[in-house]
């Protein structure tokens, strides 16, 4: 266990000085949550003078309702892009001398889903920051906010899981692309991240009801909004640490089946 974890750590520290050192892959998986927040937020903020709009929203602050679903937006989008390091690193043969090293094979997908999760915190400590800046209070303070930060990770390993389990067995980058965008966008709108549940039609709901996103958006809307509403942040909490565990057995069976063969 010592050596899977020390393996594991050192395949994550090689994939976050690759995302240091792409300075224009980490200015714009920054600038990016700025646009959505200051530019959606502010255009969208005209909704809560409806007074059965905010209702609905839980908040007079459409701004406050929107951070959460940047925050899993954010995260969705650069955790499912975990997957493209297998193929690029099978591309250039680097996967190859991976394999080869004297290290457990399962270090290999823990140390890349651990640099989703670290990658996925950092944006998301930057979400949080400019978020307070443009006037939203997270009722929680600093133990809310860290518990979102959690969250977000946890949610960031389900979906660097996926992306990696796909990654193992897709040879070209334009197929594990199209996957990804045929897998991410329809997650992120058929979800409440968003709007609100009340605002949907009646089916478009139902599948709102389960889908992940809804899961893990619903503790960070409560944690920011409403405080430590733990019949909200629980259940939610739950299903994305099970689903997280799930997906690093799927994603680590997946690899060793799919490169042992």
């Amino acid at each position: 266990m010592i050596y899977l974890l020390s393996d594991t750590w050192f395949v994550a520290w090689r994939e976050l000085l690759k995302f240091f050192r792409a300075r224009v892959r980490l200015v714009v998986s920054l600038i990016q949550p700025v646009v959505w927040l200051a530019f959606m937020g502010n255009m969208m903020r005209g909704l809560t003078s409806n007074p059965v709009t905010a209702k609905a929203l839980g908040t007079e602050n459409y701004l406050a309702f929107m951070t959460p679903g940047i925050i899993l937006m954010t995260v969705l989008f650069g955790g499912v892009f975990g997957g493209v390091s297998i193929v690029w690193d099978r591309r250039i043969g680097y996967l190859e001398k991976l394999l080869a090293a004297p290290i457990s094979r399962g270090a290999i997908p823990f140390g890349k889903m651990l640099a989703a999760m670290i990658q996925g915190a950092i944006q998301v400590v930057a979400i949080i920051i400019i978020a307070s800046l443009l006037g939203v209070r997270f009722q929680t303070g600093p133990a809310g906010i860290a518990l979102i930060v959690l969250i977000a990770m946890l949610f960031s390993t389900i979906l660097s899981g996926l992306s990696l389990a796909l990654s193992a067995s897709i040879k070209t980058m334009e197929t594990l692309m199209a996957i990804v965008n045929f897998v991410t966008l329809p997650l992120m709108f058929t979800s409440n991240a968003l709007f609100p549940l009340a605002a949907m039609p009646p089916w478009l709901a139902a599948i709102a009801k389960v889908n992940p996103v809804s899961y893990a958006v619903g503790p960070i809307r409560a944690l920011t909004l409403t405080g430590w509403n733990w019949e909200v942040i629980l259940p939610g909490l739950g299903v994305i640490l099970g689903l997280a565990l799930l997906a690093l057995l799927v994603a680590q069976y997946i690899f060793q089946r799919a490169t042992t063969e």
